[in-house]
């Protein structure tokens, strides 16, 4: 069978290389360039390009090069700033495979005749009954399947993930093993298209910043911020906010944002009551299967990526939206990130919060804002 492997110039897509030639697959290596270098060379495409064409080398399998950087620009970075500009906190990773990794790379790896494609996600793809089941990668530190729920039947289908059977540890020691130059490479972190440098700083070239006022959630004005849209729920970093009379000395956090005000909302201690929730609403969501299990049903979500289950009911209405109830409050639950459910190691699928019942949206909905 020949199989497209997307190449990276990571020890995750060398050792996915390394398994399919051993497993006896006609492989083939594609490095996608995602992102055009800019003046400060954050991204390290070139790099990243000569450590996969290495391991390709080494390993004896064609490599093959192409630019998608026109396609992510109009299917993801637009979207990305559009959710900035609307005060959310977009997901770009999720966009990137739903777009580029399962969609233009696909088309591009049948062009040159491939049969079926493979990534080094640490995930898993099982059939059962006729359909394609997502499951959890077997490290549960290094599972990427939250970012993976917005494939579907004819993705998985077409897919392999070579080492989503694997601990981290001993995809590094396959890769020590056969001499692999990626084979201590750091894992890269963060958006490849902001690379290492501050994130405030990247997005004021696409966002200008608009100056305005940081205010407690009981009306007093604590200092000045660049722009609601360089800020996070939960956030405690680059607040600067010192000492307050009259007020205790823990931490400050972010704990919303009124657009419309240009106002930053911001309340102290980490487990403040206006950062958490016990309900959402999402919008349309995406199944795996095809269709949600039940109109509604029982199972966990995680609503950013690495949180620990929890358990929730879904109820699924009637434009597809969902309406989430949790078990348990939750803590910064974030319009515009991914909820992704699943059953068991299985993964259901997800949708794009909408909102929240945290009391400072509830407020904000009603004009009830100092």
């Amino acid at each position: 069978m020949k199989v497209m492997l997307g190449v990276s110039g990571g020890v995750d897509s060398s050792v996915s290389a390394l398994l399919l030639k051993q497993a006896g697959y006609e492989v083939s290596g594609l490095f996608m360039q995602n992102w055009d270098e800019d003046d400060n060379g954050e991204c390290r495409a070139e790099e990243d390009r000569k450590d996969a064409l290495a391991v390709c080398g080494k390993l004896g399998i064609p490599f093959y090069s192409r630019n998608f950087a026109k396609t992510y620009w109009s299917e993801v970075f637009a979207h990305f700033l559009a959710e900035y500009r609307a005060g959310r906190t977009p997901n770009p990773d999720v966009l990137c495979n739903r777009e580029i990794k399962f969609k233009t790379f696909l088309d591009e790896a049948r062009a040159l005749g491939a049969e079926k494609i493979a990534t080094g996600h640490y995930a898993q793809v099982r059939e059962r009954d006729g359909l394609f089941e997502l499951v959890r990668g077997a490290d549960a530190g290094k599972d990427q399947t939250y970012f993976l729920h917005q494939l579907g039947q004819a993705q998985l289908a077409a897919t392999l993930f070579p080492i989503g059977h694997l601990p981290k540890a001993q995809v590094r020691e396959l890769a020590l093993a056969a001499g692999l130059g990626t084979a201590r490479k750091k894992d890269s972190t963060g958006i490849c298209f902001i690379g290492e440098r501050d994130f405030r700083d990247f997005l004021s070239q696409y966002i200008p910043a608009q100056p305005g006022v940081i205010r407690s959630v009981d009306g007093q004005d604590l200092g000045r911020h660049a722009g609601v849209f360089y800020y996070t729920l939960g956030q405690r970093e680059g607040l600067q906010i010192g000492g307050v009379r009259g007020r205790p000395a823990a931490p400050w956090f972010v704990v919303g944002k009124d657009i419309a005000r240009n106002v930053l909302y911001v309340d102290q201690g980490i487990d403040s009551e206006w950062l958490h929730s016990r309900r959402l609403r999402s919008e349309a969501a995406h199944w795996i299967s095809g269709a949600a299990p039940a109109d509604e049903f029982r199972c966990t979500a995680k609503t950013r990526y690495r949180q620990q289950d929890v358990d929730c009911t879904v109820q699924v209405l009637a434009d597809g939206t969902l309406d989430v109830v949790f078990d348990a409050p939750q803590r910064a639950v974030t319009p515009g990130q991914s909820l992704v459910l699943y059953q068991g190691d299985v993964c259901l699928g997800g949708a794009v919060i909408a909102e929240t019942d945290a009391p400072f949206e509830t407020r904000l909905r009603h004009g009830e804002l100092p």
